[in-house]
């Protein structure tokens, strides 16, 4: 019997060739190249490509996978009538979960976990997971859906079917380094949550449904949102400190700090998506943001020892986007699909049902009727 570890920490429960972090660097990185170089010099849809057939495209390759993607962004016309009779204020994460749900019977290679079908489904998710979202964001604002438009990239599109004005070229540059960032963190809660599913040899679109719900919990994903909601409530840099100590006092959480995996060094992610915010900011010539995040993260290091993780900046950047506090965790699936079904992929490719065992400590020898 192997030692008891809650939560499974520090416990190797698989092999993978997908993504590696480095606990004593705080280095990431997909299939070899680390994120801090695909960050500077990548788009999103050639780490997307990378994650999913393993390897960064040729300018040929690139364009076909982006002309695939385009060509499935739409989803069912039933699928839209589901999600727009979906009560307005439910949580976009169930929307979000409910939709991926619901689009998995339209898909033709549903039932098919063949490498060659489970490519094209992962492609397929990557495709339709912007529109499912602009949808349910515009669900909130009582707005009719946008369709995808031609010749846009995959972020413009995004932006457009929010029905919002086209980002420009930097800002355009944030935004993929977020979803370059958030794409794949190796055996998180929601990608080994997808494993757990794919391991019954289920189909890919129960094992993403299943990593949205485990996304949705709040010491996984939605630390974005808690944070720029964090950060409005402070409201102003001379009140930081004087807030965190009033928070710090009543022993509450504060959202954005620490990581299960880096607690020697600080998350690389953090690092580079700060260093965008911060242009972002400049540009826009509005830095107060940013200056709160960045006096907060001194006096937590100061005071606890806790450096930020991914979400902590990426609040902030999403928010001089202007888009939607409530949309940032499913954006987040926006990205992290690809991670999920490329783990999916992984799984089913050498296969071992997951059943860890327990340890019963429950009490033992009764007797029924006494």
């Amino acid at each position: 019997m192997s030692e008891y570890s809650p939560g499974l920490e520090g416990i190797i429960a698989g092999k993978t060739a997908i993504s590696c972090v480095n606990e004593e660097t705080g280095g990431l990185s997909y299939r070899g190249y680390g994120v801090e170089e695909l960050a500077e010099k990548a788009s999103f849809e050639e780490v997307a490509h990378l994650l999913i057939r393993g390897h960064l495209p040729t300018q040929s390759e690139l364009d076909a996978f982006c002309g695939t993607i385009m060509a499935h962004t739409h989803i069912p016309l039933a699928l839209i009538d589901i999600l727009r009779h979906l009560p307005v204020k439910a949580h976009p994460m169930d929307a979000l979960r409910t939709g991926v749900s619901a689009l998995g019977p339209f898909d033709p290679d549903v039932a098919d976990n063949g490498p060659e079908a489970n490519e094209r489904k992962a492609i397929r998710l990557l495709a339709q997971m912007p529109t499912i979202v602009s949808i349910i964001g515009r669900n909130r604002q009582d707005q009719p859906p946008v369709g995808p438009v031609d010749g846009l990239t995959f972020i413009q599109n995004f932006f457009h079917m929010l029905g919002m004005k086209m980002p420009g070229y930097l800002a355009c540059k944030v935004f993929g380094v977020s979803l370059i960032l958030y794409a794949e963190h190796e055996f998180n809660n929601s990608a080994f949550a997808a494993r757990t599913v794919a391991s019954s040899l289920s189909d890919m679109h129960s094992a993403v449904a299943a990593a949205i719900g485990a996304l949705k919990g709040p010491l996984h994903g939605g630390a974005n949102e808690a944070v720029m909601h964090m950060l409005l409530e402070i409201g102003e840099t001379n009140r930081v400190e004087s807030w965190l100590k009033d928070k710090l006092a009543k022993k509450e959480r504060i959202m954005g700090f620490g990581h299960r995996i880096y607690k020697q060094n600080e998350d690389s992610r953090s690092t580079i998506i700060k260093g965008y915010n911060k242009m972002l900011a400049e540009h826009l010539g509005n830095t107060k943001w940013y200056e709160m995040s960045e006096r907060l993260e001194a006096l937590m290091l100061k005071e606890k020892g806790l450096h930020p993780n991914l979400d902590f900046y990426t609040a902030s950047a999403y928010h001089l986007m202007d888009l939607p506090i409530e949309l940032y965790t499913p954006i987040f699936v926006m990205s992290r699909v690809t991670g999920w079904a490329t783990h999916v992929m992984e799984q089913h490719a050498n296969n071992r049902l997951i059943r860890p065992t327990s340890e019963y400590i429950g009490p033992t020898g009764l007797k029924y009727g006494n």
